[in-house]
Formats: structure tokens, sequence, C-alpha cells
């Protein structure tokens, strides 16, 4: 009656985001290694080429593990709150996107594919997007709707939630980048929100 997901945001991509960096594509496979020996059921992954590549090379160290491709792991934003909500730097951040990119129906499709507990006890790798980790960390912990904005994730960082019938969810793990080393750490990262070691 356990769930464990497991959440990455893809490796670093290439400046025109059609695929990954060396540096992505090393971060990928330390991933791909650091998870070796998990009993996943799955790795899901977004259409795009940066997240289905992060998942090919993860998956190459996972043998027979099924790769998944659906929309929901995709490139969204997942919540565009009421006028007056946010303070105003987050309202300009999320006036950047054009509106075809807000898809709260995806969203609750995630919730619904991704998240509770389950029969038996199951492992699930999703290979992602920044704003689905935050928007499905945001769902664990109870927070609002858009809460999902600031919860920022490296490239190739581990997020891990448990669902248990009964019980909240817990988030066992977060932006865990123990796998990479100095410098593949705090990519997809503003310089001023990085923690230099």
């Amino acid at each position: 009656m356990t769930r464990y997901l497991y959440l990455t945001r893809h490796g670093e991509a290439t400046p025109d985001e059609r695929g990954l960096t060396e540096q992505g594509r090393r971060q990928a496979e330390l991933l791909g290694e650091r998870l070796q020996g998990v009993p996943f059921a799955a790795v899901h992954h977004g259409p795009l080429p940066r997240a289905a590549q992060t998942a090919h090379l993860i998956a190459e160290r996972l043998p027979g593990v099924p790769l998944r491709v659906c929309d929901v792991a995709g490139d969204y934003v997942p919540n565009v709150p009421d006028e007056g909500v946010l303070p105003p730097d987050l309202a300009r951040f999320l006036d950047r996107f054009p509106t075809e990119e807000h898809r709260p129906d995806l969203a609750r499709q995630a919730l619904d594919l991704f998240t509770g507990p389950v029969e038996g006890t199951r492992h699930e790798l999703v290979v992602t997007h920044n704003f689905l980790i935050g928007w499905l960390v945001r769902a664990a912990l109870d927070a609002p709707e858009w809460r999902w904005l600031g919860l920022n994730q490296a490239n190739a960082a581990l997020t891990v939630i448990r669902y248990t019938q009964g019980r909240p969810p817990s988030l066992l793990v977060y932006n865990d980048m123990a796998h990479l080393p100095a410098e593949l750490q705090w990519t997809g990262f503003p310089p001023e929100l990085r923690l230099e070691s």
C-alpha cells in the first residue's frame, strides 16, 4: 500500500533546449548509477528531447525497467492563481509564459497518475521539468496551489515522496545532488540561489 515517487529534472540542456549538454549527459548517467538496485516498476518521462534523453541515459543503468513517455510529465505551467494572489515579481514571472503553456488539466492528471498509495509497494521514476516537480511537492505538503512557484530543482537532482495508506505524504528527499560532483551541481539554478560548498 505504498508508492515511492522518485522525481528528477532533466539534465542540463543545450541553449536551444533540443538536447543535453555533455554535462547534462554525465548528470543523467550518474543519477542512473545512483538509482541502480531500486526496483522500479517504470520510468516515466516527458516528450521533450531533454527529458527523453535524460530518461534513456538513466534507464540504460536500470535493465528491464520500462520507459513510458507521457504528456503529463511534460513542461508546462501547472497553475496560474487569480490576480492579486501573488507578489508582483512572481506575477511578472508568470506573464512570460504564453497561455497555451498554462495546463492545469495536465497538472490534475499528473496528480491522478503519479500520487497516492497503491496496492503493494511500487517505486516509480518521473523524469520531468522544474515546474511539475514543484507542483507535486507542493501537493504532497498540502500547500496552496500557487506555491509550486519558488520550489526550484537543479538538473538531475533527486526528490522522493512516499505515499502510504492512511498517512499524509512524506517528502523523504528534496533536490538531492549527492550523486553529482561539485562541478555538476546546481545547474539550472540562477547564481543567487546556488549554495556553494
